[in-house]
């Protein structure tokens, strides 16, 4: 998915942006990048961080950095910042997102004369230069923003820093990422950032966010709206559910408290029907949902598996399978004097591949739990997420989901079915992947409870990896299959008070 942070401020605002930019780490995969802005022009470095931390390969840097604004990023694939010389100036350019139809921007822009890209990436075209050769079509850089994202189909939230120090913030059409502005105690300086974990250790606080589609000037007198936010917004559901931070909030939404509510969502469903010893949640992600759980459910919060830390990234980070499994398997440590002849509870955020969880199943039996009662923070996964990087990997196949129903029903089966977790075909894809992962019981979230633990209205949210739905469809639908009978199944009060009490 990837994360930015930037800022500008009357005083030299290096420190802010090095730390302020590593506290997106969480977000990215392979690219890290900072730009700072000073009188000389703009001094850029990025680093390769695919199997190393941001800070390390930043440290060496800093004495080269020097300045009052500057851009940094945690990027997908693409080489950022971009530093770019155009009609409308020179200007240093972070993006955040996924462009699906990069070929016919390409040929509409060659069609009005001479282009060049020098910045490819491995998946082609560096997707931010586009977005830059977007912006300079047009006659402004805040008319170039909005003409951009009108243009891509897919997501861009982006930040843009001239040669003048002036920091453009933008969120993408449907706002599916978020963007923040805040101040600096003592009003030295303002930052515009993806995640709000980035700022109460750096004196921040937040302001506001921005709305879909919005667009601002900050300078270090404050911010200036130029484009107003659109009526719709599709925030993805998946910041609550997993890559988001626990300390960040989104739609002042708070991350970690919605695991909790998440997590008692499921206790409540489960009431009555499983006995088991103890209650737990695969580090990290899993942890927040597992804790509302036990809460709910009364049955004690344990750790059979401790993450060992110091050294290990997100599982999900390297591009290779064979290396995402052995970090998998190398951070989590089990304990088998906690496991051994246990009844277990486990709390995931959901099941992608199912190639982890697999081997973590296998490793808790090996550790001695008797039964494993496995819990989906979040419904199955029948769709790769087009608007941002998330799930892509592998393609659609990939999916555990899709790999079970092409087992029930071959490679032309109907998917319509499997949205709904009361019909033959969900139910079916359901008990061949518990016995596909060797568990003793498995239930998914209901997208109903989802919704209610995280608080915002079911159209104000990216369900489509779940549903396979979504508002760029043009239509009005609903987001959940059960969208009508939403409000007799759950509710965010119900939820939210079961976790308080």
């Amino acid at each position: 998915m990837g994360g930015f942070f930037g800022v500008v401020s009357t005083r030299d605002c290096v420190d802010d942006l090095y730390f302020g930019t590593d506290y997106h780490s969480h977000l990215g995969m392979e690219r890290g990048g900072m730009a700072v802005l000073n009188e000389s022009g703009f001094t850029r470095v990025i680093h390769n961080i695919s199997a190393s931390q941001f800070r390390s390969k930043f440290e060496g840097d800093l004495a080269s950095f020097m300045g009052s604004s500057g851009v940094g990023v945690i990027s997908d694939y693409d080489d950022q910042p971009l530093v770019c010389s155009t009609h409308l100036g020179v200007f240093a350019i972070v993006t955040v997102g996924i462009i699906n139809n990069v070929q016919p921007l390409l040929r509409e822009l060659f069609s009005k004369g001479p282009v060049q890209f020098s910045e490819m990436s491995r998946k082609g075209v560096n997707t931010t230069e586009l977005i830059a050769a977007l912006i300079s079509t047009q006659a402004s850089i805040a008319e170039g923003i909005r003409y951009a994202q009108l243009s891509i189909d897919g997501s861009c939230s982006l930040l843009l820093l001239t040669a003048k120090g002036e920091l453009y913030a933008a969120r993408d059409r449907y706002g599916r990422t978020p963007v923040t502005l805040a101040r600096k105690a003592g009003g030295a300086a303002f930052a515009a950032v993806s995640e709000t974990c980035a700022l109460p250790n750096l004196d921040y606080a937040p302001l506001r966010g921005l709305g879909p589609g919005e667009v601002v000037k900050i300078t270090p007198d404050g911010v200036e709206p130029l484009a107003p936010p659109y009526a719709d917004m599709a925030i993805c559901a998946f910041l609550w559910t997993y890559y988001g931070y626990p300390a960040s909030a989104y739609e002042d939404i708070n991350v970690e408290q919605s695991r909790y509510y998440s997590g008692g969502a499921l206790a409540l469903r489960d009431k009555g029907h499983v006995d088991a010893d103890f209650v737990a949640g695969v580090p990290d992600s899993g942890v927040g949902h597992a804790l509302g759980y036990a809460r709910v459910a009364g049955v004690p919060y344990t750790r059979p598996f401790v993450k060992y830390t110091p050294t290990w990234p997100r599982s999900f980070t390297p591009q290779e399978q064979a290396q995402r499994s052995l970090v998998a398997r190398m951070k989590l440590i089990p304990i088998p004097q906690i496991l051994h002849g246990k009844r277990v509870i486990f709390c995931d955020d959901s099941i992608v591949r199912g190639t982890q969880l697999h081997d973590q199943v296998q490793r808790l039996y090996d550790g001695g739990a008797k039964e494993i009662h496995m819990r989906i923070a979040c419904p199955p996964i029948l769709h790769s997420c087009k608007f941002l990087n998330f799930t892509r990997s592998g393609g659609v196949m990939g999916l555990l989901t899709r790999r079970t129903i092409r087992e029930l029903e071959g490679e032309r089966a109907d998917i319509a079915p499997y949205h709904a977790p009361e019909t033959r075909q969900h139910k079916e894809m359901v008990t061949r992947i518990q016995q596909r992962l060797g568990l003793t019981t498995l239930k998914y979230q209901l997208l109903e409870d989802l919704i209610a633990a995280i608080g915002l209205p079911a159209k104000k949210l990216c369900t489509y990896c779940w549903t396979g739905r979504d508002i760029s469809c043009g239509s009005n639908c609903e987001y959940c299959p059960s969208a009508g009978d939403c409000k007799e199944k759950s509710s965010p009060e119900l939820i939210h008070n079961e976790v308080k009490n």
